[in-house]
């Protein structure tokens, strides 16, 4: 399993590279689960990391709005990002799953085909009135998207194991794995979720709120950061 860790600034960025962090994702949480940082931002972490890592980077939760979802894809490949990541936050068909990570990919893979495109659901799916993250597999075969993630809508310190069983991970990450796509899981994961990951095995785990010392709006601590790679 690789770790994904996601600092908002390059002073977390260098802890979380330190720490051991396989890939680096810029994001911005004032504006949601997978709120959106700044092109600059994404430019000035992979130049503080000095490259030594892939760089990530968040596009936002959306709803169906294909076209700005393209662009900002765009924005965070050109950017620099080798990983760029979409949550489909209130998305309520295959229909529009599908039409939305399409254009995303096209967006991308026209810039640069080396690049990786991730779509994300929620395992809180319902009470965010999106559609089932299960489904996201199968939909992202068909989009062309590289990974696929399960994460939580509502940062509220309930888990993604609060709403989804060990079972349908592991049914999550076999299906990914299946369909030729790599996986992910995130959503406030605890150090007392790491039994269960390593039995369902993702291919990454995105974590912040684990090495901020349990809240997502503190400050990405080094130490922890080395404790849970050890531990992994």
């Amino acid at each position: 399993m690789r770790l994904l860790i996601s600092p908002i600034n390059t002073e977390e960025a260098i802890a979380a590279l330190n720490g051991g962090a396989d890939i680096i994702d810029v994001k911005n949480p004032k504006e949601g689960s997978l709120g959106a940082n700044f092109p600059w931002m994404i430019r000035a972490v992979k130049d503080a990391i000095e490259s030594k890592k892939p760089v990530s980077a968040t596009i936002g939760d959306f709803n169906y709005k294909p076209g700005t979802a393209s662009l900002a894809a765009l924005g965070a490949a050109s950017s620099g990002a080798e990983y760029v990541k979409v949550g489909l936050y209130d998305i309520q068909t295959e229909e529009q799953a599908m039409d939305m990570l399409t254009k995303i990919v096209r967006a991308v893979k026209d810039y640069d085909p080396s690049k990786k495109v991730v779509a994300s659901g929620y395992s809180d799916y319902e009470r965010i009135n999106s559609i089932s993250p299960m489904l996201l597999p199968k939909i992202g075969a068909k989009a062309g998207v590289d990974v696929v993630m399960m994460d939580t809508g509502v940062k509220d310190g309930r888990t993604t194991f609060e709403f989804m069983t060990e079972e349908e991970l592991t049914d999550f990450v076999r299906l990914a794995n299946e369909l030729g796509l790599d996986s992910a899981i995130a959503g406030a994961l605890k150090f007392e979720n790491l039994p269960a990951i390593k039995r369902i095995q993702p291919g990454i785990i995105g974590i912040r709120g684990m090495v901020c010392g349990g809240d997502r709006s503190t400050t990405i601590k080094e130490e922890l950061v080395v404790k849970l790679k050890s531990e992994m």
